[in-house]
């Protein structure tokens, strides 16, 4: 089972997992090029939108519907600006640098202010400078909103740098549950990751 605040999430269709307050990036980037940083952003607040009657107010141009989508737009562009990215919002992300599309995801995950952020390997494909920019985000992000984040990730520095509590898996098997530094010393995460000869210094 997969339980938040004791409900088990995997009776749960993915729109429901959503408004539970859990929102997540992806390992490879999941992006509509042709759409503007702005509207890939606003596409995080969807589950807020998804009622019958809003897309029939949406039709009819009521007045409450349009002060909510202006409401939704300066969410998103909180968002944008909350990850460096202020000035980019009406920017096609067509063409766009890697790191700058990884940033606009976490944009469009924090949009719905969620009480749990899920990154996957946010660090694939970025540079040095730009993982150092990950990491004090992924830090400002819990210190700032107060979120818990969960990453999955192979790199280490970020790993040991960003997180309170790491669990270490060596092909599905659970092999390490503590501390980063904790982690970081245990015998078996050392011969998982290096190798016993290693180890034992007989490279």
């Amino acid at each position: 089972t997969i339980e938040l605040g004791g409900q088990n999430l995997l009776r749960l269709a993915p729109h429901l997992v959503v408004r539970r307050g859990i929102s997540r990036t992806f390992q490879n980037v999941e992006l509509c090029p042709r759409m503007t940083v702005l509207q890939n952003v606003m596409v995080g607040l969807h589950s807020q939108h998804t009622s019958p009657l809003y897309f029939l107010g949406a039709g009819l141009g009521l007045p409450g519907i349009r002060r909510s989508e202006r409401a939704a737009r300066e969410t998103a562009r909180e968002a944008i600006r909350y990850v460096g990215l202020a000035g980019l919002e009406d920017r096609p992300v067509a063409g766009l640098s890697f790191g700058t599309l990884k940033a606009v995801e976490l944009a469009r995950a924090l949009a719905p202010r969620p009480r749990l952020l899920l990154l996957d390997e946010p660090a694939g494909g970025l540079n040095h400078d730009e993982v150092d920019g990950l990491i004090d985000l992924i830090g400002g992000i819990h210190r700032d909103l107060g979120l818990s984040v969960l990453v999955v990730e192979h790199h280490m520095n970020l790993v040991m740098r960003v997180s309170d509590r790491v669990v270490c898996l060596d092909f599905g098997r659970k092999i390490a549950d503590g501390t980063p530094r904790q982690v970081q010393d245990d015998p078996a995460v050392i011969e998982a990751y290096l190798g016993a000869q290693e180890q034992d210094g007989a490279a």
